[in-house]
């Protein structure tokens, strides 16, 4: 393409986009039945809630958390390259506290699965266990904000290990990931939900890649030495370690932890209830542990550094099976397992947001399923966001981390102390082992939390720390404007019975046709008390429109007003005040009628002036007036 002149193909685009807006907007069944495809029925939500085993589930949950082993590592030593060489050996220590703090974590949420074998998320098992409104509102805020983070670090990390392999990708990295984004949008406001065993098998390729990946680089190991030529030092204090920096690393090692809870939610899903969910924590512990500590130590022998243009995953392929197909299969593997990591969080978000919604904590769109029985307008809302933060932040993975994980671990951190509060209730064997292990977990969540927060504050975890009481605040708000429509709303059954009201109809006509006279006919059909009102822009044309109206028999009363400034909202808005003392009184209710036309096809409507649809935007100030579209379908 280099050598020839791209520029006249920006406005091609421009129009096909403009004529696709076009089309879709006269044309949205059409278009949504293309891109959705036909609506399902209700009950094939039942239907089609497929059990799984255990074996079979754990691919499909665990996209998210072990997907981040492609990130996590590089995201704790990417803190650590300013210190040069002897900084390399510190990837072992952070790894193996990562690891550490994955066991707690899953042992921690197998307490959850244990007290809610229906599914137990953070908010469900806040929302239980505490009184107050805003601390299920904060393990929901948070970890909406870290579904959002997931989406944009995962697309983010999926391209920037392709633009390794394709240099010719590079520099276009944003434009992919949206591109991504839209897809996976796309494919999930069709149906196909993270629970479609399809998925499963390219998590189990990713995984069989990784651990080759790490049997092949003992192998080498065996054969050039435990202690190869670019082999860091080990033990040796790099000049310039501070505690500081070393916990900023460990937080943004830590971003490898994100998707613990996913099976936790998921429990109805497996064909052996929580005994499923137990052993696939179990599985996911030893499988993602083993693949972190592999990876770490290779990374370590082989000396590899942070290269913003090649990630280490990649570096480290390339140096055990050079630039061939092995190498190519891993970085697809890779990208393919987490834009599935990114597409199972379009199945957690919209759910977290339906239940607020359900409860009145966030608009009730949310908690509307769409044709494909998925909550299309979470699933849309959180492409939105992704999509945002990719462009604000360049696609670029390592400006995203600081961001990611907080939630998370605040999300953590609630449950477990909502676990705690549990098992002193209900009791039960062994509860105070089990409230134990909570405890011991909530503590180590918070302690990272409090670590994101402090050591990421100013590299951008000011904005998470912002946000998440901003949307408490919101849903608040959101959940007192819902209690005081319901109360507004509220009428007594045995006092408060329907009456008739003096209602005035005004009729807005625009000359005399077929259109007007069927709507006066209908106005007519509707109340007794019709009047039609003309807005004209000058003397001549109302003088002939009163002419014309005589000379029709005068079907109601005409009401001419003339409009100096071209102006229908105005005028109109005064005659509605001016009806107030309409007779000696004012009416209860002022009905005004206003024609549509419906053209035959759907370019049409582009010729046509949509003054009823500003109309009624514009009546809606006026609090007694009722807006009635009288449409008329053309033939031709």
């Amino acid at each position: 393409m280099r050598g020839h002149d791209w520029s006249w193909l920006h406005p091609v685009i421009i129009c096909v986009i403009i004529a696709a807006v076009a089309y879709a907007m006269f044309n949205f069944g059409s278009v949504k039945r293309l891109v959705v495809g036909k609506p399902m029925r209700t009950r094939d939500l039942r239907e089609s809630r497929n059990l799984l085993v255990w074996w079979m589930a754990l691919p499909v949950l665990s996209a998210d958390l072990y997907s981040s082993v492609a990130y996590g590592p590089e995201a704790g030593m990417t803190e650590l390259t300013g210190l040069g060489e002897n900084a390399k050996w510190l990837i072992l220590p952070i790894t193996a506290m990562t690891v550490l703090l994955l066991i707690i974590l899953i042992t921690s949420y197998i307490m959850g699965v244990i007290a809610y074998p229906n599914g137990g998320g953070a908010y469900a098992i806040s929302k239980d266990n505490f009184q107050r409104a805003w601390v299920p509102l904060l393990a929901a805020s948070a970890l909406m904000v870290d579904y959002v983070l997931t989406v944009a670090v995962s697309v983010a990390s999926g391209i920037q290990n392709l633009a390794s392999s394709y240099p010719v990708l590079q520099g276009h990295e944003t434009s992919l990931s949206l591109l991504c984004v839209l897809i996976i949008l796309l494919v999930n406001l069709r149906g196909i939900s993270e629970s479609s065993k399809v998925f499963a098998y390219p998590t189990y390729v990713f995984m069989a890649c990784m651990l080759l990946m790490i049997g092949v680089g003992f192998w080498d190991e065996l054969r050039h030495g435990f202690v190869q030529p670019h082999t860091p030092p080990f033990g040796v204090v790099p000049q310039g370690l501070t505690l500081m920096l070393l916990l900023k690393a460990f937080s943004s090692a830590c971003s490898a932890l994100t998707g613990v809870e996913t099976i936790s939610n998921a429990v109805p899903i497996f064909r052996e209830g929580k005994n499923g969910a137990i052993k696939a924590y179990i599985a996911l512990g030893l499988v993602t542990g083993v693949t972190l500590l592999g990876f770490a130590y290779h990374l370590y022998v082989k000396g590899i550094s942070v290269n913003p243009n090649n990630t280490m995953l990649s570096q480290l392929a390339e140096g055990y099976f050079g630039h061939g197909f092995m190498y190519q299969f891993i970085m697809w593997s890779t990208l393919v397992v987490l834009i599935l990591a990114a597409n199972s969080t379009f199945t957690g978000f919209p759910q977290v947001a339906a239940l607020l919604a359900t409860d009145g904590y966030l608009p009730r769109a949310l908690r509307l399923r769409g044709d494909r029985l998925g909550y299309s307008n979470g699933m849309i809302v959180l492409a939105a966001l992704a999509s945002l933060l990719i462009e604000i932040f360049h696609a670029q993975t390592n400006n995203l981390i600081p961001l990611y994980a907080i939630g998370v671990f605040v999300a953590f951190t609630v449950a477990q102390l909502g676990l705690i509060k549990r098992w002193a209730r209900v009791k039960g064997r062994l509860w105070r082992l089990k409230a134990g292990i909570n405890a011991f977990g909530a503590f180590i969540t918070a302690l990272v939390s409090v670590i994101f927060a402090v050591t990421k504050f100013t590299s951008g975890a000011w904005i998470v720390l912002v946000v998440i009481p901003l949307m408490i605040y919101l849903a608040m708000k959101v959940h007192r404007h819902y209690q005081d429509v319901a109360d507004e709303l509220r009428i007594d059954l045995k006092v408060d019975r329907p009456q008739q009201h003096r209602i005035v109809s005004v009729v807005l006509v625009s000359g005399i046709h077929r259109v007007v006279l069927d709507t006066i006919s209908f106005a007519m059909s509707s109340t007794p008390n019709v009047l039609a009102l003309y807005i004209g822009f000058d003397d001549e044309s109302i003088e002939k429109m009163e002419e014309k109206w005589e000379a029709w028999g005068n079907p109601c009363r005409l009401v001419t007003v003339k409009s100096e400034y071209r102006s229908l909202l105005q005028p109109l808005s005064k005659f509605i005040r001016r009806l107030e003392t309409y007779e000696g009184g004012k009416p209860d209710h002022i009905q005004l009628f206003i024609a549509q036309f419906v053209p035959k096809k759907w370019w049409h409507n582009l010729l046509h002036n949509q003054t009823s649809l500003l109309i009624r935007a514009w009546m809606l100030r006026h609090k007694d007036v009722v807006v009635t579209t009288v449409p008329y379908h053309l033939k031709k």
